[in-house]
């Protein structure tokens, strides 16, 4: 069946209160094209915390007896731990709701594919979300390179650096999820935070058809190893080569409101370049997007560079998609497993030794 636009507000439910739904949730508050009907979390005092935001919402512990409750629901936002998320999503598409679901999608390609195939088959959408996508220094720097003004990409290149002080505070559960993850050779910086720089690349110039990388390891306490320093490289289908390099600087400060991570993005073209200084943290206190292009320096100094913002906007794309069924949804399910293929692609090739490997050609046992 073909997706159907809602002609009312739609009945939105969260599926996980922890530390990422603060940012979630900016782009359900004060928007006429939703309600939101129900929370679910096992934590009885998150359920009752959040719940003083949407006082006319019920609190289950499960999904399962929000399903029982009788609440109609459409859609939800899930906020799992990534562990959760093939087995939490074929049930949540199982009560018949569409589905919004943190990154990274699943940690390898077959429970991909069994997610995509019970969308799929229900007849229900499966949104991976990407709020890169939609923050607004990003996408002005991918409306400079598509419009001509430094000329013809000639190449680019990422930077991320994550330190251990500044920033909010995250809860020792959610590290507890992150560090299961390393333990599945799914790191936290290449993988957890590195998903978005990898969607970047292909929101950014498409298909990659050679990937090549170098990735390390760092102890930072008893058992917990960090993915870092590491050094992606990768050629798209149209030629362009972008390259990737993460390290961690533990004794850094870098401010911010949110993750202490200090990305930046480069783009070269023919005639010039253009570089975005920040992101989730505040590091470079410079215009947030500068272009050099004959002989000129630009900047942008009234863009929006909250980071924040970004889910908000990213949660109204989605909200607005289900009102309207226009658009991108930015990803879907399948441009999501897309972007697993990179990850996993990276991982093949440092596990050989940085030979090139075509993240098309991944399988769905790659490690």
């Amino acid at each position: 069946m073909p997706f159907m636009p809602y002609d009312r507000p739609v009945r939105a439910a969260f599926i996980g209160l922890g530390r990422i739904y603060d940012l979630n949730v900016r782009g359900y508050l004060d928007n006429p094209d939703v309600e939101v009907v129900a929370l679910v979390d096992p934590d009885e005092e998150r359920r009752a915390q959040r719940q003083a935001d949407w006082p006319g919402a019920k609190a289950f512990a499960s999904a399962a007896e929000l399903a029982a409750s009788g609440i109609e629901v459409d859609a939800v936002e899930a906020l799992l731990p990534v562990q959760l998320h093939p087995e939490g999503v074929l049930e949540l598409l199982s009560y018949g709701w569409h589905v919004n679901l943190q990154k990274p999608m699943c940690s390898d390609l077959a429970d991909a594919y069994r997610m995509i195939e019970a969308a799929r088959a229900s007849g229900l959408v499966l949104r991976v979300m990407e709020n890169y996508l939609f923050y607004q220094p990003l996408r002005k720097l991918k409306a400079i390179t598509e419009s001509g003004e430094i000329g013809p990409a000639v190449g680019y290149h990422m930077k991320m650096v994550g330190s251990a002080h500044g920033g909010w505070d995250v809860p020792l559960s959610s590290w507890l999820w992150q560090w299961e993850q390393m333990k599945r050779n799914r790191g936290i910086m290449v993988f957890d935070d590195g998903w978005h720089k990898l969607a970047t690349a292909l929101w950014l110039f498409g298909p990659v058809r050679e990937v090549r990388a170098w990735i390390g390891a760092t102890e930072v306490g008893p058992g917990v190893v960090l993915d870092a320093p590491s050094m992606i490289a990768w050629e798209h289908e149209n030629g362009v080569r972008g390259g990737w390099d993460i390290n961690v600087a533990l004794d850094m400060y870098l401010r911010s409101d949110y993750y202490t991570n200090d990305e930046r993005w480069e783009i070269t073209g023919s005639k010039g370049f253009a570089r975005l200084n920040r992101c989730t943290g505040r590091g470079i206190q410079q215009p947030s997007v500068e272009v050099y292009a004959d002989g000129e320096m630009r900047s942008y100094h009234a863009l929006d560079d909250d980071w924040g913002s970004s889910f908000r906007d990213c949660g109204r794309h989605w909200l607005t998609w289900l009102r309207t069924g226009e658009g991108p949804l930015l990803w879907d399910a399948e441009a999501a497993a897309d972007v697993l293929r990179f990850a996993l692609a990276a991982y093949e090739s440092s596990a050989a030794g940085g030979i090139g490997v075509n993240p098309g050609q991944v399988t769905c046992d790659a490690g």
